[in-house]
């Protein structure tokens, strides 16, 4: 292996985090890479369960019952909203970044910043400073989470061009999955940690804090990229010309905003996550509403785990399905099945089936899952794989804007609804049945998505000089 010169540092042998250091010896597995991304994935999905802590730090003064200076929830919830606005914002500016120095030190840098703004935000707790936790979780952590996110998922893209689908979403199934070990293990530390004078939630940041730099960083030692022209034994790269739409060039991070794909797909994700997340997030109160004194608050509870498993499982199912029927092809199914269900589900709550109700929302919400784990592949059959790493994080941002959108649509509809007097039951009709119209409007998106330009198509000598 060549010498190369380190920013400070002298001529000598590649520096451990190095991008030249990760280049996989011979015989390496590619099956290896895939725990490597999960250890990351699993972590940072703790995001999904963060509103644990809410009601506990409503109480960090009066410890058994909110006290005139504790944090109210509004003032709280900025700190998820936060951390998913840096999330998006990490992964579009630090794009270019990220492919320079290579995975391991992109893994890492996210270990540092998830896990140390769990205790900045720990700080935040014992001095009642709301500021720090903006600061810590939103900032700093959410920081990691656009650095997490991104990294390991481009770099299982080139160990499988055989199953884009089928590696990107088993790493992104562990963002899903995250939150089912993230929630009862911080109530259950929180219960260990509570006292007299502490409602236990600074302690438990600063343990779940180390934990995750820990299993991040140990993800980021273990990861690996393949070497240069690398491809699985006995597979054969697709002609460019398939019904998949899969190319054999690659496109430049920068080149592919001057594309009209880029700005389609752009809309193909956020239209997916705006149908979803708003529902995810009133999940329960929508369901006992629809379904007055039949369905109880447990009941409820349950409908959301549902909900959650539907969500992470359809991150790997669709994600893989889209490896053999094409991954625009797995987009018109989200998109005009999508459609059908919302259309569907406010007769099926007027006439009181909620077995129909909940299969909807669940086939609804497994689609919303494998809008997140396709897109990365989606992106690498339009644009190659030099850069995916960096066009993915770019595109993060449509889920940013999904994010503010979606729960605006569900919320504020609802509410004005029922100001006018629309029954609770009643409230959700208008929402689902815009949520149909964007559904549409997503399947015309896709519709219109086409095989990049080769004018865009960077030259084998353009490829060499920027790696």
């Amino acid at each position: 292996m060549s010498s190369i010169t380190e920013p400070g540092g002298n001529a000598s042998s590649p520096s451990f985090f190095s991008k030249q250091a990760t280049i996989a010896q011979p015989g390496f597995s590619r099956w290896m890479v895939p725990p490597a991304a999960l250890a990351v994935h699993l972590c940072i999905g703790q995001a999904y369960a963060f509103s644990v802590f809410n009601g506990p730090l409503t109480k960090v003064i009066g410890i058994t019952q909110s006290a005139p200076d504790d944090w109210s929830l509004t003032t709280l919830g900025w700190i998820f909203s936060l951390a998913i606005v840096c999330l998006g914002l990490s992964a579009a500016f630090a794009g270019k970044w990220l492919e320079k120095v290579g995975p391991r030190r992109t893994m890492f840098t996210a270990a540092c910043c998830f896990g140390g703004g769990f205790i900045v935000s720990a700080l935040g707790v014992w001095t009642h400073q709301i500021a720090l936790l903006y600061l810590g979780y939103g900032v700093i952590g959410g920081i990691g989470l656009g650095l997490g996110y991104v990294s390991p998922v481009s770099t299982l893209i080139r160990w499988f061009p055989d199953r884009r689908g089928m590696a990107t979403g088993m790493a992104i199934m562990g963002f899903g999955g995250g939150a089912m070990i993230a929630a009862p293990l911080s109530v259950a530390l929180m219960n260990h940690f509570k006292s007299a004078t502490s409602i236990g939630v600074a302690e438990t940041f600063i343990v779940l804090g180390i934990a995750y730099f820990i299993s991040m960083s140990i993800g980021a030692l273990a990861i690996r990229v393949p070497p240069a022209n690398w491809k699985p034994a006995g597979w054969t790269p697709p002609a460019t010309t398939t019904q998949k739409m899969i190319t054999r060039n690659h496109v430049h991070i920068d080149q592919a905003l001057k594309t009209p794909q880029f700005y389609l797909i752009w809309l193909v994700l956020f239209l997916n996550v705006t149908a979803g997340i708003g529902i995810l997030g009133q999940a329960s109160v929508m369901i006992q509403e629809s379904f007055k004194d039949t369905v109880s608050a447990a009941a409820a509870a349950g409908f959301v785990g549902l909900l959650s498993l539907f969500n992470m499982g359809g991150r790997f199912v669709w994600a893989s399905a889209s490896d053999y029927v094409g991954r625009k092809n797995t987009y018109f199914i989200f998109f005009a099945l999508g459609a059908v269900l919302y259309w569907l589900v406010p007769s099926f709550a007027s006439s009181g089936n909620i077995a129909l109700f909940v299969l909807c929302y669940c086939v609804i919400l497994s689609m919303y899952g494998g809008g997140f784990s396709t897109v990365p592949a989606y992106l690498a059959d339009m644009f190659g794989t030099a850069f995916v790493g960096g066009i993915h994080g770019r595109l993060l941002t449509a889920w940013a804007a999904a994010g503010v959108a979606g729960p605006v649509l569900v919320n504020y509809i609802r509410a004005y609804q029922v100001a006018h007097g629309v029954a609770k039951a009643d409230a959700y009709t208008m929402t689902v049945h815009i949520m149909t119209v964007l559904l549409v409007i997503g399947f015309i998106c896709n519709l219109l998505v086409k095989h990049v330009h080769e004018k865009h198509h960077m030259t084998d000598a353009q490829l060499a000089a920027a790696k």
